[in-house]
C-alpha cells in the first residue's frame, strides 16, 4: 500500500479533528466499534484514522480495508461526488473501501460483519 499522511500543518488539523470524532462517535459508528472489537478475523482495526488528506472511520491498515459509515447526508449529490474522489485516492494507495449506511449499521448489523467477514476470507 502507498501508505502516506498529509502535510505536517494539514496533518496536525486533522489529527485535532480525528481526535474530536473519536470522542464523539455516531450511534452506528460505537455499534460497529463495539462489533469490531468483537469480530475475530485475524486483524486490528483502528477508528478515525489519517490517511492521506482524509480521517477514515475504520481501518484494517495491516489488510488495506477502510469501512465508512455513512450518516444521511452521503445520499446528497456533492457529497457523493466528493466520496467517489475520496474512495479514488485511497483505492490508489492500495486499500479497499466498504460502505455501509447508519441504518444498515443499526438494524442490519450481522449482515454488515458478515460483508466485513467475507473481505479476509
Amino acid at each position: 500500500m502507498d501508505y502516506r499522511t498529509a502535510s505536517p500543518y494539514r496533518y496536525m488539523l486533522l489529527k485535532d479533528f480525528a481526535r474530536e470524532n473519536r470522542r464523539n462517535m455516531t450511534l452506528a459508528e460505537s455499534v460497529l466499534w463495539r462489533a469490531l472489537h468483537d469480530l475475530d478475523v485475524g486483524t486490528r482495526f483502528n477508528r478515525q484514522q489519517i490517511i492521506g488528506d482524509y480521517i477514515v472511520d475504520f481501518v484494517s491498515q495491516r489488510e488495506g480495508l477502510i469501512i465508512e459509515v455513512d450518516g444521511g447526508y452521503h445520499a446528497e449529490r456533492k457529497q457523493q461526488e466528493d466520496d467517489a474522489v475520496r474512495e479514488q485516492d485511497l483505492e490508489n494507495m492500495g486499500f479497499h473501501i466498504m460502505r455501509s449506511s447508519n441504518e444498515e449499521v443499526l438494524y442490519d448489523t450481522d449482515n454488515v460483519l458478515l460483508q466485513i467477514e467475507s473481505y479476509f476470507k
